[in-house]
C-alpha cells in the first residue's frame, strides 16, 4: 500500500520519516531518503527494529495558496506562463498529507520517532509532521534531525512538539538516544549531539555529532526505501554520498572544512559496498554523488571510477555528480576514466569569474580551467552545465551578466543560481549581522530571491530569466536552426501554437532581441511583459553582439 512504512516487522522500535515538501517544484531524483536509510542501518546494528515513512515517494502533489511570507514574489511569478523563459508560478504541496503520515506513525506502534529536517526552507512542514505525529502518537517520543535543527536548535526546540534534537551525524546519536530511552536513563549529557529540555526550561545543548570512521558505518538500509518512485527509467535512480563535508572553505557554505563537518572520505571499498547493496535490492541505472568534492583526490577518485566500471562492466548506469565537480582537478586521463563508469554530462561549479567577489567567496577563479575541461570533454561527447551564482552578498548584477556571457561564449548550459543564507555558514553570519536576513525561514530559499543588498529582487530574477534565455538560444542552435531576426511581438497567439514550445520561444526571442522585454504566455495565448531590468537585458543583447554565441551539446 502507497505511504505505508517499509520497516523490519509488524511493530518496529524506531520509525523514520522523511516529511513532505511544500515549494515551485520539486527535484524527486535528489530526495531519497539517503540519511535516514544509513540511520536505520546502525539502528539494526544495535538490534532495534527500523521502519521508513518516506513522505515523499509519491507522485502524489495539490495546489496550494501561496504562503504570506511569499507575497512578494508575486510581481515576478504570479502569472502562469507557458512560454520556454518561465520560472514559477504554482505553489503545491509534495507528498502525502499530514494527517495520512501521522495515521501510518500511530499504526507504526514505535516509541521513538525521528523527523527529518534538512533545509531551513521547509523547517515549517517539518514542524506541521511533528506536530501532526505527537497528536497522534501522543506517549512516542519525537526526535528531529538534519542541517535545520543542527544548526538553529532553539529554533526546533521551541515548539511544543519536538522532545530532543540530534545535532550533526544521527548515526552517532540516534541509537544512544534510543538505548537510553529503552533503559530508562536520564544521563542525557553523555549523547553527542542531543539537545533537550532542563527541568527549568532551559536547554542542554551537546556539541554535534561527527562519525570519525565512516568506513565503520554498515551500508544504508536501501531495503526499507520504496524504490517505486525512486526510478530513471526501468532501474533505481540513486543518490548516495563518497564522504562529509569539504576541504574547502566557502563562506557561502555550511558543510565545509570551517565547519564542525570537516572534511572525511571514505575508502573505495566502502563506497563499493555500499553501491553493492544497493545494487543488489534495486538495480540502479543512475548514480547521483551528492559530493562537494569528488574528484579532489586523484588517486582516490581515479580508482573509485575503475572499481565501478568493473563492477557495472555488463550493465553501465549513468554517473552524475550534481552538486559540482571542481574543475582544477579534472584532467584527459580522469575524464576518460569517468566516461568509462558512466559519466555522460558534467556538472560544473564555476560560482563567478569576478575576481574580487571570488576574494570575498573563500573561491579559486576555475574560469581557465572550465575553458580546458569543456575543451577535453567537448571532444569526448561529455556534455556539461556550469553553476553560477547570483545576488549574494556584495554581489553586483551586472557581474551575474559578465558570467552569463562568458557561459553564452563556451559549449555549456548556464546553471543561474540566487543566493540564500544557509545557517552555520559564514554568510549567514555577516547577513545577520548586517540586518539582511529575511524574517521567516521559508524565506531562505533560492526561489524567493531572499536577499534584496547590491543585487535587488527585480535583478535578480532577470539575471534568473536571461539564464533560460541563454539555454533556449543553445537549444535552438543545437537544433541546427538558425536564430530568429529581432521582430515585434505579437499581442495574442493561436491557441494551436501555444503547445508548440519551441514555436513559440523562437517567436518570444525575436521580441527580446528587438526591444530587450522578455514575454511570457498565459494558457489564453496572451503574450504579456515580466517584471525585467532593462539595463541587464539590453547589456546582455548588446554583449551577445560582442561574442560567438554557442550550443550546449557536446559533437556526437
Amino acid at each position: 500500500m502507497g505511504g505505508t512504512p517499509v520497516h523490519d516487522g509488524a511493530r518496529p522500535d524506531v520509525l523514520l520519516i522523511q516529511p513532505p515538501i511544500e515549494d515551485f517544484y520539486l527535484t524527486a531524483k535528489r530526495t531519497l531518503p539517503y540519511g535516514l536509510a544509513s540511520m536505520a542501518a546502525v539502528l539494526r546494528r544495535e538490534g532495534f527494529s527500523a521502519a521508513l515513512l518516506d513522505g515523499l515517494a509519491t507522485s502524489k502533489s495539490r495546489p496550494l495558496a501561496w504562503p504570506d511570507e511569499l507575497s512578494h514574489l508575486h510581481p515576478f511569478f504570479g502569472r502562469n506562463d507557458r512560454s520556454p523563459f518561465a520560472l514559477f508560478h504554482q505553489w503545491r504541496h509534495f507528498g502525502y498529507s499530514l494527517q495520512h503520515i501521522a495515521r501510518m506513525a500511530h499504526v507504526s506502534g514505535a516509541f521513538l520517532i525521528g523527523i527529518s529536517s534538512l533545509f531551513t526552507a521547509y523547517a515549517d512542514i517539518a514542524l506541521a509532521t511533528a506536530a501532526a505525529v505527537r497528536k497522534a502518537c501522543p506517549r512516542a517520543v519525537i526526535v528531529l534531525g538534519g542541517h535545520h535543527p543542527s544548526a538553529l536548535p532553539e529554533a526546533v526546540m521551541g515548539h511544543p512538539a519536538v522532545d530532543y534534537v540530534l545535532r550533526g551525524d544521527g548515526e552517532v546519536g540516534l541509537p544512544l538516544l534510543a538505548h537510553a530511552l529503552r533503559a530508562g536513563s536520564v544521563a542525557l549529557q553523555t549523547i553527542p549531539g542531543l539537545v533537550w529540555r532542563r527541568p527549568d526550561g532551559t536547554l542542554g545543548q551537546n556539541a554535534p555529532a561527527v562519525v570519525t570512521d565512516l568506513n565503520g558505518l554498515p551500508p544504508p538500509a536501501f531495503d526499507l526505501i520504496d524504490w517505486r518512485f525512486y526510478r530513471r527509467g526501468e532501474r533505481a535512480g540513486l543518490t548516495i554520498t563518497a564522504g562529509r563535508g569539504c576541504p574547502q572553505r566557502c563562506t557561502y557554505c555550511a558543510v565545509n572544512a570551517a565547519t564542525y563537518h570537516g572534511y572525511r572520505c571514505r575508502s573505495v571499498a566502502s563506497v563499493m559496498a555500499e553501491l553493492t547493496s544497493a545494487d543488489r535490492i534495486a538495480p540502479v541505472g543512475f548514480i547521483d554523488f551528492e559530493d562537494e568534492h569528488l574528484s579532489v583526490d586523484r588517486e582516490w577518485f581515479m580508482a573509485l571510477m575503475d572499481a565501478i566500471a568493473r563492477k557495472f562492466a555488463h550493465r553501465r548506469p549513468e554517473l552524475r555528480a550534481m552538486n559540482g565537480l571542481f574543475a582544477p582537478s579534472l584532467d584527459d586521463v580522469m575524464l576518460g576514466r569517468m566516461q568509462q563508469a558512466g559519466f555522460k554530462t558534467l556538472n560544473l561549479a564555476l560560482i563567478t569569474t569576478a575576481r574580487e567577489r571570488l576574494k570575498r567567496f573563500g573561491r579559486p577563479d576555475v574560469s581557465a580551467d572550465i575553458d580546458r575541461v569543456l575543451r577535453l570533454s567537448g571532444d569526448r561527447g561529455m556534455d556539461a552545465v556550469a553553476y553560477m551564482m547570483v545576488a549574494g552578498p556584495g554581489q553586483d548584477p551586472f557581474e551575474g551578466l559578465a558570467d552569463l556571457l562568458f557561459l553564452a561564449a563556451r559549449r555549456v548550459l548556464a546553471g543561474v543560481s540566487v543566493f540564500y543564507p544557509a545557517p552555520g555558514s559564514a554568510d549567514y553570519g555577516w547577513c545577520d549581522r548586517h540586518g539582511l536576513l529575511p524574517p521567516h525561514f521559508g524565506q531562505m530559499r533560492a526561489t524567493a530571491l531572499p536577499l534584496a543588498h547590491t543585487t535587488d529582487r527585480v535583478q535578480a530574477v532577470t539575471l534568473l530569466r536571461l539564464g533560460r534565455v541563454l539555454n533556449f538560444m543553445k537549444s535552438v542552435i543545437d537544433d541546427g536552426l538558425a536564430l530568429p531576426s529581432p521582430a515585434a511581438a505579437p499581442r495574442k497567439m493561436a491557441m494551436a501554437a501555444v503547445t508548440d514550445r519551441g514555436a513559440v520561444g523562437r517567436m518570444l526571442l525575436a521580441a527580446f532581441l528587438k526591444d530587450g522585454m522578455i514575454r511570457g504566455l498565459d494558457a489564453d495565448g496572451e503574450v504579456y511583459h515580466h517584471q525585467v531590468d532593462m539595463r541587464l537585458t539590453r547589456a546582455f543583447i548588446d554583449g551577445l553582439g560582442r561574442i560567438r554565441l554557442r550550443g550546449a551539446r557536446a559533437a556526437a
